[in-house]
């Protein structure tokens, strides 16, 4: 699998966290910035992300901002990402149970490391479920 990763100034810290356990983890990751904790436009590396993942350039993205909240909103504007802010495992979860989410975006300011760690584990072993139900929600979206 491999896995899209981008944030932005108030990501970034985390970010590096993150690409360290995945790689870890035996994942293959590509990282689309930023590159500092200097002030940056979350949008751009938001959209990169997404892109990557609407053309299946990667399998997973996960993005991290502040909040995340401006990343997902960015990240939800590129069709056929499904974008979704998890601040806890048991969404990171149900998101891609029931939703196949293929994008994860995370707030550093609102969630921890281990915390965070534990959200990209869960968001990257879950499997959607292919449930009917599920699948027929999914073709809503559009």
């Amino acid at each position: 699998m491999t896995i899209a990763i981008g944030s932005d100034h108030g990501g970034y810290e985390l970010k590096l966290e993150v690409i360290k356990h995945l790689q870890e983890r035996g994942y293959e990751v590509t990282d689309y910035g930023c590159d500092s904790t200097a002030s940056c436009d979350y949008p751009i590396y938001g959209k990169a992300v997404a892109e990557a993942i609407a053309a299946g350039k990667q399998d997973l993205g996960i993005l991290i901002c502040g909040t995340g909240i401006g990343m997902s909103m960015v990240a939800n504007k590129v069709e056929g990402v499904r974008a979704a802010l998890c601040s806890d495992c048991f969404s990171a979860q149900a998101t891609r149970e029931h939703n196949n989410a293929n994008v994860l975006c995370m707030g550093a300011r609102t969630i921890g490391p281990g915390l965070a760690l534990m959200i990209v584990d869960k968001f990257v072993d879950t499997p959607f479920s292919n449930d009917e139900r599920h699948v027929r929600r999914i073709k809503m979206f559009s």
